[in-house]
């Protein structure tokens, strides 16, 4: 089958690789515009674009997609179809019909569920123990396309958005093979739109953690929330983000503050945490400092058993 392939994160290259592999003509490659970023404000590629080029693919990156060249320079590839894998970029109605077999979208959650821009983050947040991939047919909606087909995972306890987004793009990956494979013959399902639960794009002040939730609410958080916008709380004027936390199964330390340390030595850092529950922190990072073990962290800072971290 003859593709244009548009993505851009990591996330998205299982999945063009995949393409290669299965012998898909990829006509073209479109991810975002190259952006600065680091000390340097150096131009980077995108993931997908790094790929793409080391696979002598054309690369396109406009900067405005919602224009008549534009839609001529999509047209002029003659591709069967699209395939968009966080590509980032709302596309325009006409791109969606601009090949005969349409726009497929992979997906990173089981639809209706988590529609949107960070369904990986929002399940973990949400305490979700089960999630996804999903191919589409899409529309003009958001990710309200008719349902090709879905992989079933589990999320594990500790596990960060970013592991499970990696788990997530291989399984993608292989549900796109056979998505592509298959396409003349599946049966495109409606989705249930009553169904629908969102993820919307993460804000930084998400990341700030109020200590008033219980212990679970916030290691969910912590680990749904990374790599932005990490959970972060202040001590002492100075920020302290919080890299990796288990809540204890029980409180044998008694009644205490939310935010309020109840244990501060060694490697043991517990914090009170709403509905009577405690939190362990296990890695921490002072602002302007390294991740460190809670260790490191206390022989440095010194904090006081029952210091309280600001709400």
């Amino acid at each position: 089958m003859k593709i244009v392939f548009m993505g851009t994160p990591q996330a998205a290259v299982p999945s063009l690789e995949r393409c290669l592999t299965d012998g898909h003509d990829v006509a073209a490659v479109y991810t975002k515009p190259d952006r600065p970023s680091g000390r340097g404000n150096k131009i980077t590629f995108s993931p997908v674009k790094e790929f793409a080029l080391a696979r002598g693919l054309t690369v396109h990156q406009p900067v405005k997609i919602k224009t008549p060249e534009a839609l001529n320079t999509f047209e002029s590839h003659g591709a069967d179809a699209a395939v968009v894998v966080a590509y980032g970029r709302i596309l325009p109605p006409a791109f969606l019909i601009a090949n005969k077999k349409g726009a497929i979208n992979v997906h990173f959650s089981l639809l209706p569920k988590y529609r949107g821009a960070a369904p990986v983050n929002w399940a973990i947040v949400h305490g979700e123990t089960e999630t996804g991939v999903t191919t589409m047919q899409m529309d003009a909606g958001l990710d309200t396309g008719a349902l090709l087909l879905q992989s079933t995972t589990n999320i594990n306890s500790e596990e960060t958005s970013i592991e499970l987004m990696s788990r997530l793009s291989l399984i993608g990956a292989d549900l796109l093979s056979q998505t592509l494979l298959r396409l003349d013959d599946i049966a495109a399902k409606p989705q249930d739109h009553a169904a629908a639960t969102f993820a919307p794009i993460m804000k930084r002040e998400d990341g700030l953690i109020d200590w008033q939730m219980s212990a679970t609410q916030i290691a969910n958080r912590l680990r749904g929330f990374q790599p932005f916008p990490s959970s972060f709380t202040y001590f002492q004027q100075q920020k302290l983000t919080i890299w990796k936390a288990v809540p204890l199964k029980e409180n044998i330390y008694g009644r205490s503050l939310p935010g309020e340390m109840i244990e501060a030595h060694g490697d043991d850092f517990v914090i009170g945490c709403g509905d009577g529950s405690v939190l362990k922190i296990e890695e921490i990072q002072p602002e302007g400092k390294r991740r460190m073990p809670v260790r490191d962290f206390l022989n440095g800072a010194k904090p006081q058993k029952g210091s309280v971290f600001a709400m």
